[in-house]
Parts: C-alpha cells; structure tokens; sequence
C-alpha cells in the first residue's frame, strides 16, 4: 500500500532538500471545478505526485484545487505530461516563480521554497466566509492579461483593487492600487463592496499574487451588483513575466510576497516599506525565532543582528535559553501566530507612497 503521507521530521526533510544536487522550479496554480470526492482526488494527486519528487502545499475542496508546489528540473516536462492526462488539468495556466534566486537573507532558492509534499482537504481552496449559498463561481469578472490591465489602468474610470493582505501590500503593490486594509480575505470581501458601493459602474479590476483570490473577489462583485468586473490572469505572477516577454511597461513595484520559505519575489529594486523595529527602509519579511511567537514582521539586516532574528529583545532572550527551558515557556500557549499585525501595533508604519 502507498504511503500518503511523509514519514520524517520537518527538521530533516529540509536537511535532504538542501542537499539536494539538482534544480527545482516553483510551480503555483489553482482551478476552481467541482470535485465530488475531494478525499479521493487528494490521495490519487498525492501518489501521482510523490512519484515525481514533487514537494509543496496543496488544498483541495468540493469547489476545485488551489497548489504551490517544487518540481525538479528534470521531472518539469514528466509533470506537464501528467497533468495534461488529468482532465480538469488539461492546458491550465502554470504560474512559474518570478524569482528562482535566493537572497541577501540567505533564504533558500525558489526551486527550494518547499522541503515536503502536503496536500490536505479543506471547505474551501481560499477560506473566503460567504455563506450565502446562492453565490456561485459560475458567474466572474473578464479576464485580462497584462497588455490589457496596463490600458484599462491608463482609463481614469479604472479602480484597481488589491485583493491581498496588508502585509503584502505594504511592500509592493501596482500604481494606483487601493488597498482594502485587512489581514484576512474573508474580511475583505464585504468590505470590498462597501469601500466601492459608490463605484459600481465603474471598471473594478482586481487582483493578487496567482489569481486565486481575485478571480473568487470579481464573482462575489457581481454578485453584489457592480457591472464592470476584471480580475488580472495568473496574478502578479503572469504579469510580470508577461511583461518580460513582451517589453511591456512594467506597473507593479517593489516586492511580490509568497506563501513559501522564500516569503518574497523581487519585482523591482524599490523598497516601499520600512523596518517595523527601526524604522528605516527594509522589505524583507521573517519569521520571529522564538518558537513560541514566531511573529510575522519585516526586519532590516542590522535589527536582524541586533534582535537575533526576533521581533524583541523578550524574544531573543528566550530563544537563546536552551532548548529544555524554551520549552517549559511555551507550554500552555498559542504557538506560530504568524499575526503580522501586532507588529503594526508594535510600532506605527511609516508609508512611503509610490
């Protein structure tokens, strides 16, 4: 019988990533369809997937799949070939990573951004909160790719909308993109309607990293009345390696967060936020090393040294205690926040406008 799922510590699964000799590519993609037996689907997937040494972070629902995923270099056209054999999968749009670099942070490449496979089932693809059942995906805003966003963005009866948290707004973002301020989508979505309730014969385009969340956004926009709905194919992803085949203008800046160990691809040199424990320009997003807050925050290279890799000096004191007392600290609370606005809270952000 197949085993489904990985059998040693996270510990140790990076250890064998790194040592790795051969390329990876990060592959992100999402389709919404309908799936009767999301179970089913996940352990085929996973069996099919393991074969290739595939590594990554997969939901899979009763309204389709949402993935990002590392492929080895080697097994790239192996996976194209499988996925085309997968009928729902047949000639779907796969969104490269932008960056396959590492960085100055000494984050992994991109082809390293994942160490093991987990595909899980979920209610959703994208936990949204609509529970309305009468709203249905069937009916979304127009596509456009990158040609077409950058004209519709020149109309100034164009709104775009940024259908991404505060924490990946903060650092990079498209021209005259206004930010609906929230850590979650699920919020995001009535307060989308209610922010543009005056604009609704306007063009609203939307988007995000992969087009996940813009695509289910434009839906719930019709749904809720507003006529003239876009979302932009394949997220901030496919735009920007559009606009490298093309020569296009470029209209996105700074930073482009991901969901993976690498948590950001360089779109352009610019730097749009700030250090949240000094202030001073800095866009590199980390994970608080204290394993009993591990605080989502961005953090400058010297306030790196300084705090030890923490969010405070409370923290980088307990991290540095040996691993038995780290433990009887944590003991009785909520570990892995990941709640990026108590930083906010820590220290007020410093917006540097494009």
């Amino acid at each position: 019988m197949a085993i489904l799922h990985n059998r040693l510590n996270q510990a140790e699964l990076k250890e064998l990533l790194l040592k790795e000799k051969e390329p990876r590519i990060t592959i992100s993609f999402y389709k919404y369809f309908s799936i009767e037996q999301p179970s089913l689907f996940r352990d085929e997937l996973y069996k099919l997937y393991d074969a290739l040494k595939i590594f990554g972070r997969i939901y899979i629902a009763h309204e389709g799949i949402n993935a990002q995923i590392s492929v080895p270099e080697n097994n790239l056209d192996a996976f194209k070939k499988l996925m085309n054999t997968i009928e729902p999968f047949k000639d779907l749009r796969l969104n490269i990573a932008v960056a396959n670099e590492g960085d100055a942070n000494n984050r992994p490449a991109g082809g390293k951004s994942f160490w093991v496979l987990k595909i899980k089932v979920r209610r959703n693809i994208v936990a949204d909160g609509i529970t309305d059942p009468a709203f249905t995906m069937k009916k979304k805003g127009r596509y456009v790719n990158a040609e077409t966003f950058n004209d519709l963005t020149n109309d100034d009866n164009t709104i775009i909308v940024d259908m991404r948290n505060h924490y990946e707004y903060e650092v990079g973002r498209f021209e005259k993109a206004i930010e609906i301020p929230s850590n979650t989508f699920r919020e995001q979505l009535p307060m989308a309607v209610e922010m543009l309730a005056a604009d609704k014969e306007k063009n609203i385009i939307m988007y995000c990293t992969g087009g996940i969340r813009c695509e289910k956004a434009s839906a719930f926009m019709l749904y809720n009345g507003f006529k003239n709905v876009f979302h932009l194919e394949g997220g901030i992803i496919n735009y920007t390696n559009e606009i490298k085949k093309t020569n296009l203008p470029n209209k996105f800046h700074g930073k482009n967060f991901v969901f993976d160990d690498r948590l950001g691809e360089r779109i352009t040199n610019e730097i749009l936020a700030n250090c949240h424990q000094c202030g001073l320009p800095a866009d590199a997003h980390t994970n608080c090393l204290n394993d009993g807050c591990h605080l989502l925050f961005i953090q400058c290279t010297a306030c790196a040294v300084k705090f030890k890799g923490c969010c405070s000096t409370e923290c980088s004191s307990i991290a540095s205690l040996p691993l038995l007392q780290q433990k009887e600290i944590r003991k009785g609370i909520d570990k892995g926040n990941m709640i990026f606005n108590k930083a906010r809270q820590r220290k007020p952000q410093l917006k540097k406008e494009i």
